[in-house]
């Protein structure tokens, strides 16, 4: 297969800039694009915000975002255009067909971009035409669910789908507008087509500190920019490939990795910064009111700082790390299976769908494997340190500050080390790169596991069968009563909570 190349405009005069700062033309043209949104939302907030004309609003992003699009990747602009137009079609003729529309809509944009990554992807994280679009193919379907929810009736919608639900199709020229919102459609976050409206018919600007709340997030995405750059410069990708990490001590080799993946998770983390400021600024991503009154601008938020540095576990990363697309993948994949009655297939359905999503490489399946490996795990620990450590050694451990002590050093050295476990396959993406740095990590996250697995359900076999033989059948039937009645309550009170959540 040829090796597929960008047409773009001015090349001559990025690569020389580049070269001089010591960064890809690629990730030069993307962060300048992203800091972009800047003055593009103080020209907006000057001149455009106060016009009466609403066609002026959808115009001016339409044009600055597709403007935007051109600049990073050319002539390759036209594949966006032709997920908008297709999808914009669709909800002409197909809108009432509810199965039909939604169907066609997904296996389009899905296609599209798995054909995109098959004839553009290479070893590493491509800076492409396929980074806005598969931006733009969770925006295109969102929106399509999004269209079918305005058909029903109200109270056939949960309270998600209340917020988001569109009684009547944009036009043309406000679905561009949507679609190549600046800031918006080249790494996140998403947002619905409701968000946007309301923020056109002036909504959110009653509310002050847009501005200033903007001002710091920039802040902190250019100090975790900085950040990265500085740790990614000691520890670079090529480094963990070769005998000399191979050859470092064991912790050595461990703790590297984990501090490196820090390092790499701050690049994503720092665009995402750096994008969400631009919105606040504009005014975007009003939220509502905090406790003390104040109005909350974390509307668009794609990432939870204190959370992340603060946590301990991968489920804490899951929870803190690419939020908005996780929501994004809730409201629209995992509430959607709802009629399966099973969470755990669901779960392992959105996963699936975020894999895929990314695209072809073994990586991504591998990372989505171990975090569903990895927070099952936490939970089985979790569970096992509460109903077993705790009743029999809770106060003299909680009494002692050793204990308290060597607790906080556990945490955050699993935090750490099994980071940069997770994270490998991610951003190493091929098999023949990544199994290269497990093996040079003697596979300590593998071993982990299956050890953790082997000793917790030998545990419970061994607990269980010493209990039924000790207690008796009659205790037995008791017991086995009284487990069926709690997790008939337990499941039904989950269940209740889901719905309520979802309502």
């Amino acid at each position: 297969m040829p090796e597929y190349t960008q047409v773009l405009p001015h090349r001559g005069l990025m690569d020389g800039i580049s070269v001089r700062v010591g960064v890809p033309v690629e990730a030069l043209r993307l962060l300048l694009t992203i800091l972009a949104g800047y003055p593009v939302a103080a020209f907006y907030l000057k001149f455009i915000a106060g016009i009466n004309d609403k066609k002026v609003h959808h115009l001016f992003f339409a044009a600055s975002g597709a403007g935007l699009c051109y600049y990073n990747y050319g002539s390759d602009t036209y594949h966006s255009l032709v997920g908008i137009m297709t999808t914009y079609f669709l909800v002409l003729i197909l809108r009432r067909k509810t199965q039909l529309f939604l169907t066609i809509n997904f296996v389009f944009h899905m296609g599209y971009l798995l054909l995109g990554y098959f004839f553009t992807s290479s070893n590493d994280y491509d800076i492409l035409w396929t980074m806005p679009q598969c931006i733009l193919v969770l925006r295109m379907i969102g929106f399509a669910f999004d269209i079918t929810d305005g058909l029903k009736a109200e109270s056939d919608l949960s309270k998600d789908q209340k917020e988001t639900a569109l009684k009547e199709p944009p036009s043309l020229l406000q679905l561009l507008a949507f679609a190549y919102f600046p800031s918006g459609f080249l790494v996140g976050p998403q947002f619905p087509y409701r968000r946007y409206q309301a923020f056109i018919n002036g909504q959110y600007r009653e509310h002050e500190g847009s501005v200033e709340a903007g001002a710091r997030r920039f802040g902190a995405g250019a100090f975790y920019l900085f950040v990265c750059q500085v740790g990614l410069s000691y520890f670079p990708d090529s480094y963990f490939l070769t005998p000399e990490f191979a050859n470092q001590s064991f912790l050595k080799r461990i703790y590297y990795l984990g501090f490196w993946a820090k390092f790499s998770l701050y690049k994503y983390i720092s665009c995402w910064l750096l994008t969400e400021g631009a919105l606040i600024g504009i005014g975007l991503t009003y939220k509502g009111k905090k406790k003390n009154g104040e109005p909350d601008w974390s509307g668009c938020s794609n990432v939870k700082l204190k959370l992340l540095e603060t946590g301990n576990t991968m489920e804490h990363y899951v929870q803190s790390f690419n939020v908005n697309t996780n929501q994004w993948v809730g409201q629209y994949i995992y509430k959607r299976l709802k009629f399966l009655n099973n969470r755990t297939i669901s779960y392992g359905a959105a996963l699936g769908f975020l894999a895929v999503w990314h695209g072809y490489h073994s990586g991504y399946y591998m990372t989505f494997l171990m975090e569903y490996m990895v927070v099952s795990t936490e939970k089985q620990i979790t569970r096992f340190y509460t109903t077993v450590v705790l009743p029999k050694w809770g106060e003299v451990l909680n009494n002692s500050d050793i204990y308290r002590l060597l607790y906080f050093i556990a945490l955050k050295s699993y935090n750490i080390c099994f980071m940069g476990w997770c994270l490998t396959a991610f951003v190493y993406l091929k098999y023949e790169r990544w199994i290269v740095v497990f093996g040079a990590v003697n596979y300590y996250g593998f071993i982990f596991l299956i050890l953790w697995a082997a000793f917790y359900h030998t545990y419970r076999t061994i607990f269980r069968d010493s209990s039924r033989s000790s207690g008796g059948e009659d205790v037995k039937s008791v017991e086995n009563t009284t487990e069926d009645k709690n997790s008939q309550e337990k499941i039904n009170a989950e269940k209740t909570a889901d719905d309520k959540k979802s309502e």
